[in-house]
């Protein structure tokens, strides 16, 4: 059974950090194309960052230069660092997975970020 848990969610300031994390279960973690997608309210889910199984990143244009994605494979744990949160970035972050070949997608529950005064 796959699972993905994020942690780290929570309240912030304009101008603060906050750190994701997201555990995963069940999949041969090293492998999958790790990602953290977030949907604000009346929005779409979006990609925020994805990391590849060779630590090749991308990130989406608003949190280039703020956020880092990083993995580990040995703790099966992906990361997303956050500085200089804006209001605009609140939403709930989900973790993603995808399988190589065949491509097959999983997800998390999602975490709340919330960045307000």
């Amino acid at each position: 059974q796959v699972q993905l848990v994020e942690s780290g969610g929570g309240l912030v300031q304009p101008g603060g950090s906050l750190g994701l994390s997201c555990a995963a279960s069940g999949i041969t973690f090293s492998i999958y194309t790790m990602g953290w997608y977030r949907q604000a309210p009346g929005k779409q889910r979006a990609l925020v960052a994805t990391i590849t199984r060779g630590s090749s990143t991308n990130y989406a244009d608003s949190v280039k230069g703020r956020f880092t994605i990083s993995r580990d494979n040995a703790k099966n744990t992906v990361y997303l660092r956050m500085n200089s949160l804006k209001p605009e970035d609140t939403a709930v972050y989900y973790c993603n997975a995808v399988h190589p070949t065949p491509t097959i997608s999983y997800w998390g529950q999602g975490t709340q970020v919330t960045v307000s005064s």
